[in-house]
């Protein structure tokens, strides 16, 4: 019989979470403890991974000004989720955890070196969720007076996803010996330089780490346009995607199976996951009251619009807030969330918009409900897909323990009665626990 179980991940960001609705102060203090507190309970609940979003600088596009994006805490603090991802991983046993970092902000010798060590840490847990950013503020920290144009941006992350291969391959996989009697720590015949020298890279090798338990982490990627798609067919083990219901989600998903097996990979090898921000309550009356009051605020508008500026560098301030938008946008930005967000011919103004995009830029479905609703419906969701799992989070990625135990405590253990999800794990590395099913 066919397995029928899917993948279950959880994304976050290293921010300060909800903080001014009841229940809130799930971020503060900035030590950690809350967040490792949420990865025991999601390895309780027997998620895959967690992932953790990250920037690389402070917003000032909405409103020409840093100063709403700081009232609000709208994308700003937000700290390094290297760390976070170790402190998380040492904290628990099965849970993969994942660090979003960038291929225009770290050097590959870097990351490479910093991915083998956390995988280390965390005994064979570590991915690295790869970026290639999309933001000229952050490219005016890292040197640069701009971005290069989206087309440079992936020419340069194939190379540098070259350049990484090379050194986790460096070491040679007995390269490490032991041989106390002898002293002899590690054989040098079989540790190599890379000598790599190609258009935007130059990197000798070879790494000074030895080879982690994956040997490589596990690469999640979140490729939306044609381009992006090759790409994480191409490299990803697993993939983030926001896409418009059942339908919309059957659709990616075959599209990355296709371009995969045309680049000569096992589809198999590839889960896709697709966002989702489920609304709980006792009963779907009151979890939909729960979800419209969230998503009709004004905070909650202006949160949107501060986020959707920010990643598309376009400055939604200065558009009336009950017009429709008064033409197509375009960005060098994240160009796959624009095009979502904007629904260009819906006649839909823009406080409508916003109010939709809260849900809709991070969820691929509505799911507002019981848990016994919900998880009926992700059951029926994915039987019709094929595979492979549902990244969940909230609108704006603001957390607190109360959703983190509807959903750990309420939603999960429906799904797992259903034999919809996992109960145990069977494997050490995450990359094995994701091909599992």
């Amino acid at each position: 019989m066919a397995d029928k179980r899917f993948h279950l991940a959880w994304f976050m960001n290293f921010t300060p979470d909800e903080w001014r609705e009841p229940f809130g102060q799930g971020g503060n203090p900035w030590d950690g403890q809350f967040y490792i507190e949420m990865a025991q309970a999601m390895e309780r609940a027997c998620f895959d991974l967690i992932m953790i979003e990250d920037k690389l600088m402070v917003p000032e596009t909405y409103g020409a000004s840093r100063d709403l994006s700081l009232k609000h805490a709208m994308m700003v603090p937000k700290a390094d989720p290297a760390p976070l991802a170790v402190a998380m991983g040492m904290a628990t046993r099965h849970l993969g955890v994942v660090a979003t970092m960038s291929t225009m902000a770290y050097p590959p010798f870097m990351l490479a070196r910093l991915s083998s060590t956390i995988d280390s840490l965390t005994k064979g847990r570590f991915g690295w969720n790869v970026v290639t950013s999309a933001e000229d503020l952050m490219a005016k920290n890292f040197g640069m007076d701009k971005l290069p144009p989206r087309e440079d941006r992936y020419a340069m992350a194939e190379e540098y996803m070259e350049v990484v291969g090379k050194l986790f391959d460096s070491w040679e996989p007995d390269a490490v010996v032991l041989d106390r009697k002898n002293g002899i720590y590690a054989d040098g015949s079989k540790v190599h330089t890379i000598d790599h020298k190609g258009p935007f890279y130059q990197v000798r090798g070879p790494l000074n780490t030895v080879p982690s338990p994956q040997r490589r982490p596990v690469y999640l990627q979140a490729g939306a346009s044609p381009r992006g798609r090759d790409f994480a067919a191409q490299h990803a083990d697993a993939i983030v995607s926001v896409a418009n219901g059942v339908e919309g989600m059957k659709a990616f998903r075959a599209d990355i199976r296709a371009r995969a097996e045309k680049l000569g990979r096992n589809p198999d090898d590839i889960k896709v996951f697709f966002c989702i921000c489920p609304s709980l309550g006792e009963t779907e009356a009151e979890a939909r009251a729960r979800y419209e009051n969230v998503t009709m605020s004004d905070n909650f508008v202006t949160d949107v619009l501060i986020s959707i500026s920010a990643i598309t560098e376009i400055d939604f301030s200065i558009y009336d807030l009950d017009k429709p938008l008064p033409e197509k946008l375009v960005t060098n930005g994240e160009s796959g969330t624009l095009d979502k967000f904007q629904q260009w011919g819906s006649g839909k103004t823009l406080r409508q918009l916003a109010a939709a995009g809260g849900g809709g830029l991070v969820s691929s479905m509505e799911l507002i409900g019981t848990p016994a609703q919900v998880a009926e419906k992700m059951g029926e969701a994915m039987a019709e897909i094929g595979g492979d799992g549902f990244l969940i989070t909230t609108p704006v990625l603001r957390v607190s323990r109360r959703y983190i135990a509807e959903i750990c405590d309420g939603l999960v253990p429906e799904l797992q009665q259903r034999g919809l999800v996992r109960t145990e794990y069977k494997h050490q590395l995450l990359r094995d626990n994701l091909r599992e099913f």
